[in-house]
């Protein structure tokens, strides 16, 4: 490998692709209530590293407060980012539905855990104007 190739952690290699997609995901819980607490965010974090793991993806960070959570999520592009979101907040319900059935009846109720909306920003690499001033600045072939 030449050494202008060094390895960066935010490009990686697949049998065709070279990629670096990272997203920020925020998920409100239903009606915004303020469900969460360190206990709570301490294992929601641990079942979406491990939802993130089972579609090759990484959750590079995670943090809430009392009525929201932020994850960054580094993904690769085979997979759908609204199949990602499905999964991390229908395992992550199902689970702490179980595991909190006490604490969080007293917040939600009727099944739900999750608002059905989220916040999803793709993030990383260049401000897009640097990107658009790159591409106009290609050698166009004469």
């Amino acid at each position: 490998m030449s050494p202008r190739w060094e390895p960066h952690p935010d490009i990686r290699r697949g049998r065709t692709v070279v990629y670096s997609l990272h997203a920020h995901l925020v998920f409100t819980p239903k009606y915004r209530r303020g469900v969460f607490t360190d206990e709570l965010l301490r294992r929601c974090e641990e079942i979406m590293i491990e939802v993130c793991d089972s579609f090759g993806a990484e959750l590079v960070e995670f943090n809430g407060e009392h009525d929201h959570v932020h994850l960054l999520v580094h993904y690769p592009p085979k997979v759908a980012l609204s199949t990602l979101v499905n999964s991390l907040k229908g395992v992550s319900a199902r689970l702490l539905r179980k595991e909190y059935s006490a604490h969080v009846r007293r917040y939600l109720w009727g099944g739900h855990f999750w608002s059905p909306s989220y916040f999803a920003a793709s993030c990383g690499g260049a401000p897009l104007s640097i990107i658009k001033e790159y591409i106009e600045n290609q050698k166009r072939p004469g």
